[in-house]
């Protein structure tokens, strides 16, 4: 049979299809089990970028199929069936490269996909931005508690006690906040315990969230020098070249009647002469006029003598300043 199939049937690929790597668990009897466009639809979505939060994303996904409640499904067989349906590009060609078969619980999917998209490194560089945790100046307690909150939640195996945490949550506060938590723990914090400490830094953070205030005109050391902001600093910025282009403009105000640049219009030489004209002409007294006159409103006899006009028994000759030799 090989030997009478052609060179072309021959070079064709066969494609078998491989099954999937996760073995979904048998259901009983008489149970038919399909997802529904709905469920599919509000399944979070993880893309496998290096921003997004892959614990998060199991949070979402768990939100999601335990509010699904089939007669004779379990849970995790929803899982098993939904979570092929939430990755997207990269993530969606990881599960096709998992070996065939080697995933049966929700709990071995959930562990690999944390392996893949979550790996050690990056759980370190989490520890270690909990460890040099800062409060910002400006920042407020509760903005501050709640940063520290997120990271935590973001690396939950970062395998640190509650009394680390509370002292690295300590250790990065401001003065002022460090002083407010002492006088509110009875002089100092080291004087509870660690899930006290943690109950009252939360109730502080939440309160300053609900009553806090902004402080119109902070204190200051005797010491410390008055430094204008960067947007004061821009703001005067501005306004030091507007003034400036301003003048340039008042300095270079071109006339509107003689297009000249050292006087603007209202204080035009030739505006003054038409007032004296019509004051004179009010009081009865004859203006003399310009010979040649290019703005008299009637006959002005001076344009008689003018050199580029003729008049009179001028002899019109158009020849006369011909060269020799030239005919007529």
């Amino acid at each position: 049979m090989a030997n009478a199939r052609t060179l072309r049937e021959l070079a064709a690929p066969e494609l078998p299809q491989q099954p999937l790597c996760i073995t979904f668990p048998t259901l009983a009897e008489n149970i038919s089990f399909k997802l529904k466009s709905g469920l599919i639809h509000l399944l979070p979505t993880f893309h496998g970028l290096s921003g997004e939060e892959p614990h998060k994303h199991i949070q979402k996904f768990d939100v999601v199929c335990s509010s699904m409640k089939l007669p004779r499904i379990t849970e995790e067989q929803i899982k098993l069936r939904a979570f092929p349906f939430s990755l997207k590009d990269a993530a969606k060609d990881w599960l096709y490269y998992v070996p065939t078969g080697s995933i049966t619980t929700w709990a071995q999917l959930k562990k690999k996909f944390l392996k893949k998209f979550f790996p050690a490194s990056q759980a370190v560089s989490l520890r270690k931005e909990i460890c040099s945790i800062k409060q910002y100046p400006g920042e407020s307690l509760y903005d501050y508690w709640e940063k520290f909150n997120k990271l935590c939640t973001r690396c939950p195996q970062h395998q640190i006690s509650e009394q680390l945490l509370i002292q690295y949550f300590y250790e990065g506060l401001q003065s002022s906040d460090r002083s407010i938590i002492d006088a509110a723990s009875g002089g100092a914090l080291a004087n509870k315990t660690p899930r006290e400490a943690w109950l009252l830094i939360e109730s502080m953070a939440q309160n300053s969230q609900q009553f806090g205030f902004c402080e119109s005109n902070p204190t200051r050391r005797i010491n410390e020098v008055e430094k204008p902001s960067i947007q004061q600093q821009l703001s005067e910025l501005i306004f030091f070249v507007r003034q400036l282009a301003v003048g340039n403009m008042h300095q270079a105000k071109v006339c509107g009647i003689c297009t000249n640049v050292g006087h603007p219009t209202d204080s035009c030489p030739m505006l003054q002469e038409n007032e004296a004209e019509q004051v004179n002409m009010a009081e009865g007294v004859p203006t003399p006029r310009r010979p040649y006159d290019p703005y008299s409103n009637t006959y002005n006899p001076g344009w008689r003598d003018h050199p580029n006009f003729s008049y009179g028994n001028k002899p019109q000759n158009a020849f006369s300043n011909l060269p020799p030799g030239f005919q007529q």
